[in-house]
């Protein structure tokens, strides 16, 4: 008996027995380098994350036709995925993760897919045949990076998906699970499913801010993700607003040791991570605060910043799965 490719897939994703689980935004990247004329016509700055608006829509059509654009499989949690799958891979662990989101039914859909798999991370997307797989555009610019997405089908992921035989049989193998803050301008509902089972059987929760206006503008979804949170990863730039935004003040280290502090459901300690590119990553939990150094790359060796947030989280995801110490986890996320 022939199995067409989608049975065959699916009986692939039930025989899943890995152990950590991924679900948000998957986006392919428009990658190019730019001048500081597209970034003014846009009205985008260097390191900005923002969703596209209605004044954004020609910017994916005017790279692709003008900058030479890479088109990279992308999307803020998928990345962090794939990333912990390579070292994983490397470390004798192949399809230890897998990773649920929405795509359209159409060649960028696939090439997400096929990426995915190439790296070894199961995909159970959710399909959306009325709506194009979503894009980000990658401004790139003297090594620094800004994001404009346009979420389109990853705008549209149901909890109705975490029903399905498939993602049940995902999300009951894992025992870690990651969420960037992306996500919660799509599906809060989803989240929660996801982060009560962990809560219920004892497993872990790891949420990132993701970016300012996430904690701005959504700051309803960010209380009620962040009750879940056993650990939670931020930049400099999100830790700074979200200590404006709750009045918890601007030393960094102290914003840390509060947020780790605030109400949180299940027994666990809550430890917050905040990355600060090439300055030392502040690592708070049970009232103390401390200090990992970051090992600069020599310039010459710096191709560009974009990722470099969702590859420390692959790196620190994988060493936890590998039971290792929160200082041995953030030292991975360096390297």
């Amino acid at each position: 008996i022939i199995l067409s490719s989608q049975k065959l897939h699916s009986k692939i994703i039930m025989s899943f027995t890995g152990s950590l689980m991924g679900m948000g935004n998957p986006l392919l990247d428009i990658s190019a380098e730019v001048g500081q004329d597209m970034l003014d016509k846009y009205g985008v700055k260097m390191d900005d994350a923002i969703l596209a608006e209605e004044k954004h829509v020609p910017i994916y059509k005017e790279l692709v036709d003008n900058c030479s654009p890479q088109f990279i499989a992308g999307g803020a949690t998928q990345n962090s995925i794939r990333v912990a799958q390579w070292i994983m891979t490397a470390n004798g662990k192949p399809g230890e993760s897998a990773f649920l989101g929405c795509v359209g039914v159409d060649a960028f859909g696939k090439q997400l897919e096929d990426c995915a798999a190439a790296d070894g991370v199961k995909v159970h997307y959710m399909k959306d045949e009325a709506t194009p797989t979503g894009t980000c555009a990658v401004l790139v610019k003297s090594g620094e990076r800004s994001l404009i997405a346009n979420l389109a089908a990853a705008n549209n992921f149901k909890p109705s998906h975490l029903e399905t035989a498939e993602s049940k049989a995902i999300y009951e193998s894992a025992s870690l699970y990651y969420i960037a803050g992306f996500f919660l301008t799509v599906s809060v509902d989803s989240l929660k499913i996801v982060a009560e089972h962990a809560l219920a059987n004892n497993k872990t929760f790891c949420l990132n801010l993701s970016a300012p206006f996430i904690i701005d503008f959504f700051g309803d979804q960010v209380a009620t993700a962040l009750e879940y949170a056993d650990f939670l990863f931020c930049n400099e730039s999100e830790a700074a607003a979200y200590g404006k935004k709750h009045g918890l003040g601007e030393d960094l280290k102290e914003v840390a040791l509060k947020i780790a502090a605030s109400p949180k459901k299940g027994t666990k300690p809550r430890t917050v991570i905040f990355t600060q590119g090439s300055d030392a990553t502040i690592v708070a939990c049970n009232g103390k605060v401390v200090e990992h150094t970051v090992t600069p790359l020599p310039k010459d060796q710096l191709v560009d910043t974009n990722g470099a947030g969702d590859a420390f989280v692959g790196g620190f995801l994988a060493s936890l799965l590998s039971e290792k110490e929160v200082g041995t986890c953030v030292e991975a996320g360096h390297w």
